[in-house]
């Protein structure tokens, strides 16, 4: 019952104090899940991170669920999942209540505007950090290469590409360079 208590306070706090969406989310569910509690491994927050991004559903909340049915199964996803989502839930229900045009008064447009800096932030060190642990090899050098001048290109020039086309491409890059070395193998034992 404890750790269901602490996953519960553990999503709802990163819920409630970490802004710019489930990327932003990304840097600070590794410290606190790997670094902080060893709910996971380093390797294990990889392969959930790039789990919940392929998955439907915001990567945050996918992220909240890996970690709670990897803690206590079932419950434990759910519990996690609710703690996740609460927080915004509650603010935005709060916010919708009071102030029809939230967003219009001048301290929180330029409070969101400090924000977007410190989202890209903490974007950039979750890639980072990903970056640092995953395995270099030439195949993952180049996919990480190709991605980024890719996106870049993309977003310079406006093209209405989606990201998705790009993570799909890389998938069957890999797998194709997978069954080619696996058959090279095969092929060199004979």
């Amino acid at each position: 019952m404890n750790l269901l208590i602490e996953l519960f306070l553990t999503f709802f706090k990163i819920g409630l104090f970490t802004f710019g969406g489930g990327y932003a989310m990304i840097s600070i569910i590794e410290h606190t899940c790997v670094e902080e509690k060893k709910w996971l491994t380093d390797e294990e927050m990889l392969n959930m991170t790039v789990i919940a991004e392929s998955t439907p559903g915001p990567i945050a909340i996918n992220c909240s669920t890996y970690v709670g049915f990897n803690q206590k199964g079932f419950i434990g996803a759910l519990i996690s999942t609710i703690g996740m989502i609460l927080p915004s839930f509650i603010i935005i229900f709060i916010i919708s209540m009071f102030l029809d045009n939230f967003l219009e008064i001048t301290f929180v447009a330029s409070a969101f505007k400090g924000i977007k800096v410190a989202v890209g932030i903490l974007i950039v060190d979750a890639a980072l950090k990903m970056f640092k642990k995953i395995k270099k090899t030439t195949l993952s050098i180049f996919l990480t290469l190709a991605a980024f001048i890719s996106l870049f290109i993309i977003d310079v020039f406006a093209f209405n590409i989606s990201s998705i086309v790009l993570m799909i491409a890389a998938a069957i890059i890999s797998l194709a360079v997978y069954i080619i070395g696996k058959a090279g193998k095969s092929g060199a034992g004979k």
